[in-house]
């Protein structure tokens, strides 16, 4: 085994030993032993009270409207009050959320799992015919909005709708008069409903616990302290000085959306915990806004969800402003193609040591493994080292683990595992065996302890009986001068049972050609890799809100409705 993974191993031993600092020991959950974190908070209520204890720091903040940490617990508690006194939520009630980012979405969140209310995550994209299926799928009491959103819901035997930004006033009524609810909550009840991004057909509900939201705070911040650890002796052994620590909390910019586990749980949740902030801005995403609001806030951290990465490296107002405050930048929704990483560093270079990516899904929860700084600059096509408490195997089509280093079926075994698929139990059955291990349909190999993602199962195109996988084909046509981004996805084919076909997007001025494009791939891609058909096109890609390509809206499969709004 490698030095280094020695290394990482002993330091993992000594942070999740009995008197480390973050103590791991197996635990019977729902019928498995598997490892658990000692001191842990078993509930998210705990989680709004612990906030209580940044006090007068910010943690809310959408143009000039800012509540502190404390103020926010108080919001919490009033918000609760309302929901129980005027629409009779009470625990075990579903109830939906369907709005844009922002501070009274997170309010209105923590208070409805305050009462122990498993929350519908509703896609703020959604059409009228997406939200008239999670509704019939999951039956909500009550869904809470803002009024752009509220207007695509189909009309007849919905629950009642509130505005809950025209209504603030009222479900936020006598804050600070009110103690947040003590209505008993267990670890393993359920609290959220996350839709899955739906790009092959109908979205399912993964049903999702209390303590898989916080297992994914607590092994973040597990793994965060292992690598200040590395980082420490690895300077120490080259004779330079220990790493610093942050010296301000982190500001991170909010364009993950809410309704996913990345901007739940990896924005909101973390700060919570740490008292950092969080600061939203309203209306679709736009570069030079977002610039102008770095510049502003001094944001430390953000995440760059799909397209969003090419379209700022390639801004031509980028150099107006002032982002040196950023310190951290992570991606999400998609692997980053080796070119897009090098052009983000570049763009940040006070981020290079944080450029950072994670691997999860809906239904893990947790984060699976992680990659950033150095050991991602180095090994740029990696996913990262699975996370201390999670356990990753890959498998073939048969269910039997693999060798290292064999592509196969990425298995992964947690505490944080989703409960199941709302209403759904033979696709639970299919994706979580009697051993508790979670299929997540990707594709992918270990190398030394190192994940690497290949593909989609779902995506993988067989041209003449040979495996192509679409991220290496896109990641060569994404190293091209003139490619702002692109997919890779299989065509029916009388003669070779598919062929490869790529939809490429051009950068502002670059004009594309598909004999220069065929020759650019084929320099180091085998032919049969090399795509046979071309769409090029200056309209950015079709994504969904978790910023995952929609391949099936580009080979006609899936109509385009909403998915741009």
């Amino acid at each position: 085994m490698p030095a280094f993974d020695e290394e990482r191993r002993a330091l993992i031993d000594r942070l999740t030993a009995p008197d480390g600092i973050f103590p791991v020991e197996e635990a019977d959950v729902r019928g498995h032993r598997v490892p658990v974190l000692v001191n842990r908070r078993r509930s998210l209520r705990e989680m709004v009270a612990g906030s209580a204890a940044h006090g007068d720091a910010e943690f809310l903040v959408l143009d000039e409207r800012r509540i502190t940490h404390s103020e926010f617990v108080d919001l919490v508690a009033a918000h609760a009050a309302a929901l129980t006194e005027d629409h009779e939520i009470t625990k075990g009630d579903r109830a939906a959320i369907l709005a844009a980012n922002s501070p009274d979405w997170v309010i209105a969140y923590f208070a409805l799992v305050s009462l122990g209310a498993v929350v519908c995550l509703y896609n703020g994209w959604w059409t009228a015919d997406e939200i008239r299926h999670a509704t019939e799928l999951t039956t909500p009491r009550l869904i809470l909005g803002d009024a752009k959103r509220l207007e695509r819901v189909p009309g007849g035997s919905t629950p009642p709708n509130v505005d809950m930004i025209a209504d603030r006033d009222r479900l936020q009524r006598d804050a600070g008069r009110h103690r947040l609810p003590d209505v008993p909550l267990d670890e393993d009840d359920p609290c959220s409903i996350f839709f899955t991004s739906g790009t092959t057909g109908r979205a399912k509900g993964a049903v999702v616990s209390h303590r898989g939201l916080i297992g994914f705070v607590d092994v973040q911040m597990l793994n965060g302290a292992l690598k200040f650890m590395i980082a420490s002796a690895r300077n120490e052994a080259a004779g330079r000085p220990a790493p610093e620590r942050p010296r301000v909390e982190p500001r991170v910019l909010m364009t993950s959306p809410l309704f996913h586990v990345s901007g739940l749980s990896g924005s909101t949740l973390i700060n919570m915990s740490v008292g950092g902030t969080l600061v939203f801005r309203e209306g679709r995403f736009d570069p030079e806004e977002c610039f102008a609001l770095i510049e502003k806030e001094r944001i430390t951290a953000w995440t760059l969800i799909g397209a969003m990465g090419p379209r700022v490296v390639e801004h031509d107002r980028l150099g107006d402003y002032d982002l040196s405050s950023l310190t951290n930048v992570g991606f999400g929704g998609a692997p980053a193609s080796p070119d897009l990483q090098r052009r983000v560093r570049e763009t940040f270079p006070n981020a290079t040591a944080n450029v950072a990516i994670g691997y999860g899904s809906s239904e893990s929860v947790g984060v699976i493994a992680s990659h950033g700084g150095a050991d991602y600059e180095a090994n740029p096509t990696a996913t990262g080292h699975v996370l201390p408490t999670m356990q990753v195997e890959i498998r073939d089509e048969l269910g039997r683990r693999v060798d290292a280093g064999v592509d196969g079926r990425i298995c992964v075994r947690s505490a944080y595992t989703m409960l199941g698929y709302w209403n759904n139990d033979a696709a639970t059955a299919e994706a979580i065996d009697d051993d508790f291990w979670l299929d997540t349909g990707d594709i992918g190999r270990l190398d030394d302890g190192v994940l690497y993602i290949d593909s989609r199962a779902r995506d993988m195109i067989l041209v003449n009986g040979e495996n192509v996988y679409p991220v290496e084909i896109e990641y060569r046509l994404d190293a091209h001068p003139g490619v702002a981004e692109c997919a890779v996805y299989g065509l029916d084919d009388s003669r070779t049972g598919q062929a490869v076909g790529a939809t490429v997007v051009a950068s502002p001025g670059a004009t594309l050609d598909p004999d220069e494009l065929r020759s650019w791939a084929a320099t180091t891609l085998a032919g049969f890799k090399v795509p046979t058909r071309w769409d090029i096109r200056a309209e950015p890609l079709p994504r969904n809100a978790a910023g995952k390509v929609v391949k099936g809206a580009l080979t006609g499969e899936r109509e385009l409705s909403g998915l741009d709004e």
